[in-house]
C-alpha cells in the first residue's frame, strides 16, 4: 500500500487495496466498482490508465475507501473528513460484510509506515526525482490552490533536506541544492497561498539558502520575487520592494523574463506605496524586458511567465492606481488579456485576474458588466482551495454590496456569499 500511495495514482491505490493479502482473496473489480460508483470497465481503466486528477472524484473515492487523510496527497474537506453520505455508507457496509472486510480496513492495511530511506550517495537520479516532484506540485498549486497538497509537499521537502546530508559528488552538488531549492520555493508559495505565512517564510529562507549556497542566481531571483510578493500581500510593500531590488543587484546574471518578473514585483510594491510615476516606470521597464524574453533561455520553472502572466502581473500592479482613478484603461486591458490568455493549467491565475477585473469595473465602471465578469471569476474560483482567491472574492463582494440595486449585482453578491459561507 505504501508504494501505491507514493505514486499519487488513485487507480494503483485501489488495485493495491483490493488485491491486498489482508482480504484473504482479491476483491473483484465489479464489487469495488460498485462502491466507487463506476462500471467494471471504468475501474479497469482507472487502475491501468493515467493518474486521475479531478479533485472531486479523488475526494469521493478516498472517502468511500476510508483512506486516512494524512496519507493522501491532497486534502479532504474539513467537514467531510470523517463522514460519508448515509446511503453510500450502508451500501459500503453491506458490500464489505459480504466478503468480511471492515470499512476501516484501509487503516489496517497501511500499518505503521516507515519513512522513505535516504540513499547514502545522491546523484542525478535523485535530483531528477526532486525536480519532477516540484513540477507536479507546481501544477497542482496553479490548478487547485495551495491548500490542496500542502502537507504532501512538506513531507517531500523533509525528505529532500535529508538528501543534502548524504554524500554527493562535487559535480552533482550544485544541481542537488538547486533542486531542493526549487522544491522548497514551491512548498513556500503553496503555504503563502494557504496563508500559512510563518511556514512560507521558513521555507522561502531554506530555498534562498540552497540557491545562494551554489550561486544559482536565477533561482535566487525567483525566490526573492516570491518573498517580495508575500511581504506586499501581508501589508509590507517596503520590505517587498527591498527584496525585489536585492534580486536585481546582479541583473546581468538573470534572463530578460526574470528581470521582467522582478520589475513587475517592484511595480506592485510601488503602487501599494502610492508612488504613481515610479510604478509606471517599473511597468515600463518590465514591458521592455519582456519584449526581449526568450523562453528557451529560461529555466523550466519559469515557463509559467508567459504573455498572459505578464499582462496579469502588470495589471495587478496598475489595479491599485486604477481604483483611485489613474490608468483605468491600461489596468483593464492588461487584466482582460490575462483572463483570456491563461490556460486551464493556470486556473488560479485566471480566477484571480478575473476577480480583480470585476472589482475594478464594479468600482469605476458599469456594475452590470462587472457582474458578468464576476460570474466567470466565481465559476473558476469555486474549484480552488486558495485563501488569496477567497479574499479577492470578499473584496469583490464588499464593492458589490454598494451597487446591489442592480439585480445582476445582487445575484453575484448572493453567489459569492453562498460559496464563501456554505
Amino acid at each position: 500500500m505504501r508504494e501505491a500511495l507514493a505514486t499519487w495514482h488513485m487507480g494503483r491505490v485501489v488495485y493495491a487495496y483490493r488485491t491486498h493479502p489482508h482480504h484473504g482473496r482479491p476483491i473483484g473489480q465489479e464489487t469495488v466498482a460498485g462502491w466507487l460508483g463506476l462500471t467494471q470497465g471504468q475501474l479497469s481503466k482507472l487502475e491501468t490508465g493515467r493518474a486521475p486528477e479531478q479533485l472531486s472524484k479523488l475526494i469521493r473515492w478516498a472517502q468511500t475507501l476510508r483512506i486516512p487523510a494524512d496519507l493522501l496527497w491532497f486534502s479532504l474537506p474539513p467537514h467531510d473528513t470523517d463522514t460519508l453520505d448515509q446511503v453510500n455508507r450502508q451500501d459500503f457496509l453491506r458490500a464489505a460484510a459480504s466478503i468480511a472486510v471492515a470499512p476501516t480496513a484501509m487503516t489496517d492495511l497501511i500499518g505503521a509506515l516507515e519513512p522513505t530511506p535516504v540513499p547514502s550517495m545522491v546523484g542525478p537520479h535523485e535530483t531528477a526525482q526532486l525536480r519532477e516532484a516540484a513540477s507536479m506540485f507546481h501544477h497542482w498549486d496553479h490548478a487547485y490552490g495551495g491548500s490542496v497538497v500542502r502537507d504532501a509537499v512538506a513531507a517531500q521537502l523533509r525528505y529532500a533536506v535529508r538528501l543534502l546530508e548524504s554524500r554527493c559528488h562535487d559535480r552533482h552538488r550544485g544541481e542537488l541544492f538547486s533542486a531542493v531549492g526549487v522544491l522548497s520555493h514551491t512548498a513556500a508559495f503553496m503555504a503563502f497561498d494557504a496563508y500559512a505565512h510563518t511556514d512560507a517564510r521558513t521555507m522561502f529562507k531554506l530555498a534562498l539558502s540552497c540557491a545562494e549556497e551554489v550561486d544559482d542566481w536565477q533561482l535566487r531571483a525567483k525566490i526573492l520575487s516570491s518573498m517580495a510578493r508575500q511581504a506586499i500581500w501581508c501589508g509590507n510593500p517596503d520590505a517587498g520592494l527591498t527584496s525585489a531590488e536585492l534580486a536585481l543587484v546582479r541583473a546581468d546574471r538573470i534572463t530578460p523574463t526574470q528581470r521582467a518578473m522582478l520589475h513587475t514585483t517592484r511595480a506592485r510594491a510601488l503602487a501599494k506605496m502610492g508612488r504613481v510615476q515610479d510604478t509606471m516606470g517599473a511597468v515600463g521597464n518590465a514591458d521592455d524586458e519582456f519584449d526581449h524574453a526568450s523562453p528557451s533561455n529560461d529555466p523550466a520553472w519559469m515557463a509559467y511567465y508567459d504573455h498572459a502572466q505578464h499582462a496579469g502581473d502588470t495589471g495587478h500592479a496598475l489595479f491599485d492606481l486604477a481604483i483611485a482613478g489613474r490608468f483605468i484603461h491600461e489596468a483593464r486591458t492588461r487584466l482582460a488579456i490575462a483572463v483570456d490568455g491563461h490556460t486551464d493549467r493556470y486556473v488560479r491565475s485566471r480566477a484571480i485576474s478575473a476577480t480583480k477585473l470585476a472589482t475594478l469595473v464594479m468600482t469605476v465602471g458599469d456594475p452590470v458588466e462587472a457582474a458578468h465578469i464576476g460570474q466567470r471569476a466565481l465559476t473558476e474560483a469555486g474549484h480552488l482551495r486558495s485563501r488569496r482567491a477567497t479574499d479577492d472574492l470578499r473584496d469583490l463582494q464588499r464593492i458589490a454590496t454598494q451597487r446591489a440595486d442592480q439585480p445582476e449585482v445582487a445575484e453575484l453578491s448572493t453567489r459569492i456569499d453562498e460559496l464563501l459561507n456554505p
